[in-house]
């Protein structure tokens, strides 16, 4: 049974994690520029990493040349994906951007079914969708708000689904950590070059406490999402991507004063509901191969 909770468990977390990174990060707009921040979390994150690489022995280069070549795509699908969700986020609203990338559970599992033959079952099959309609209802994206550069959230979208399925061709021999760590090198490379033309500021107390907090949020947020996708299969770990959506609404209220309205909670319980039907069936599929 605590096989079957894990990878789901590893995907909420690293979906809140994720969500607490945004948040942390949301508190520095006006004060310090996006790329700066961007750029000096990476380089708190990669030494946050190695550190945890060098204590828990995960700084090993892999053997095998196939791990080296599948760890290099990851990470350049990781960069790949930084750079079309932070150019979509700069020129089209947050409502569609976000809208668009809860395609992710969607594109993942299908991904997974045709590349990696991996089981879906039609039960989960809806369940997923049933559940991205929840988030279509928490976000209600309008249609004049995409453009253009919805195609540059769209290519985000993909680069996440190469880089998820890339850690189910893995072998057990790559750590999560080294995973994590070479994502956070490749991701921070890029904000270097793109901080080239930036004028950067000083920044006080507050801003490096919101800084080391992100940091710490990525760095979890890194790790459990390459531990989610070697537990479990895809499809049975898809569904609670729509985790970051429910702890944006947390979040909101907690700490921004946004209640939501009803029909953002209809999304929310249907969101819920998908992933707990999920966790229902997973758990049935257990207790028949048991017997």
């Amino acid at each position: 049974m605590k096989e079957v909770w894990r990878g789901p468990a590893f995907m909420m977390g690293a979906m809140v994690a994720y969500t607490l990174n945004d948040a942390f990060m949301k508190t520095l707009a006006g004060n310090v520029p996006l790329i700066q921040a961007i750029l000096m979390r990476g380089i708190l994150s990669c030494m946050a990493l190695y550190v945890l690489a060098r204590l828990y022995g995960g700084l090993t280069v892999p053997r095998l040349k196939q791990d080296r070549v599948l760890l290099c795509v990851r990470t350049l699908a990781e960069v790949s994906a930084a750079f079309f969700f932070v150019s979509s986020l700069f020129n089209m609203p947050l409502a569609n951007v976000s809208a668009i990338l809860q395609a992710l559970p969607l594109t993942v599992t299908l991904a997974g079914a045709l590349l990696l033959k991996e089981p879906v079952g039609w039960r989960r099959a809806v369940a997923i969708g049933i559940g991205f309609c929840g988030v279509l209802l928490i976000v209600r994206p309008g249609p004049e708000g995409f453009n253009a550069y919805s195609i540059y959230a769209i290519m985000a979208v993909i680069s996440v689904t190469i880089r998820d399925l890339v850690v189910r061709r893995m072998s057990a021999e790559v750590s999560s950590t080294m995973a994590a760590f070479t994502a956070a090198i490749g991701v921070t490379c890029f904000a270097a070059v793109a901080s080239l033309g930036t004028s950067w500021v000083s920044i006080g107390a507050a801003e490096i406490g919101a800084l080391g907090a992100a940091t710490i949020s990525l760095v979890a947020a890194y790790i459990w999402s390459v531990a989610a996708m070697r537990h479990g299969d895809v499809a049975s770990v898809a569904p609670f991507r729509y985790t970051s959506l429910l702890a944006a609404l947390v979040l909101g209220f907690l700490f921004f004063g946004e209640f939501p309205d009803a029909i953002t909670l209809l999304g929310a319980a249907i969101v819920i509901a998908t992933g707990l039907f999920t966790l229902w069936r997973e758990n049935r599929a257990v207790r028949q191969s048991v017997k």
